[in-house]
């Protein structure tokens, strides 16, 4: 697909169409790919990235403090933190493929770094950051809230799988907690691990990632889900 495909492809994926088609191919474009194009050095994502963490943090705590009136200043902090953390957000960009559409050197690429969260991550804050430039505040925030702030509470229970779970198993005095690394594949720089959740040495959620924090939080995620079920 070439740059022009791929840019008009994610337009359709994300309803926006840009004015100005550069900033979304440079907030698509890895400082790897930059550097192997001979790109101007500040033509990659990083900057947009910086604008777009800004505009994600007003839009969330403005969303935030008119949803529930009587939240504290401490619970509010806490919930934006959960929403718009690393795995949070890369949990986003996973569902509008966004790794899909990354200008990656050929490096980064061959390491698996469209699958990275700490990139897809950064390159849906320099979308925002895009969009914010492009077509103002109001266009960014539809984006945020069509997105990011869409399903909050299953995204809230995804989010913060680990703790939600443990937090649960003690109140009910189920047992204990404990995850098991069952199984790891793939070649060092690209691993997969498998992990499950485990209350008491039986299996009660499995989940997989590219980092055992990841498996984890997926097999926690799966245990809630069964739990939820069951009532």
């Amino acid at each position: 697909m070439n740059n022009r495909k791929v840019i008009e492809t994610l337009e359709m994926r994300i309803g926006y169409t840009f004015q100005n088609k550069n900033l979304l191919r440079q907030a698509l474009t890895h400082s790897s790919f930059a550097n192997e194009q001979k790109i101007n050095k500040w033509d990659d994502y990083e900057r947009l990235e910086f604008l777009g963490d800004a505009v994600l943090e007003l839009v969330s705590s403005d969303y935030l403090y008119r949803a529930d009136p009587y939240m504290p200043e401490g619970k509010l902090t806490k919930l934006r933190s959960s929403m718009v953390c690393e795995p949070a957000l890369a949990y986003c960009a996973r569902d509008i493929e966004l790794g899909n559409y990354i200008f990656l050197g050929r490096g980064e690429e061959a390491t698996g770094g469209r699958r990275r969260e700490s990139i897809t991550s950064d390159v849906l804050e320099a979308v925002i950051g895009a969009i914010y430039l492009d077509g103002g505040l109001q266009h960014a925030r539809e984006f945020i809230n069509r997105f990011i702030l869409s399903d909050l509470e299953d995204k809230q229970l995804f989010y913060d799988s680990k703790t939600i779970l443990q937090e649960l198993i003690q109140k009910n005095g189920e047992g204990k907690l404990s995850y098991a690394l069952v199984e790891e594949s793939g070649p060092e720089h690209d691993k997969l691990f498998r992990v499950e959740a485990m209350l008491d040495g039986k299996k009660i959620g499995a989940g997989s990632g590219r980092t055992k924090k990841h498996a984890e939080q997926q097999a926690a995620y799966q245990a809630l889900l069964e739990k939820r079920e069951r009532k």
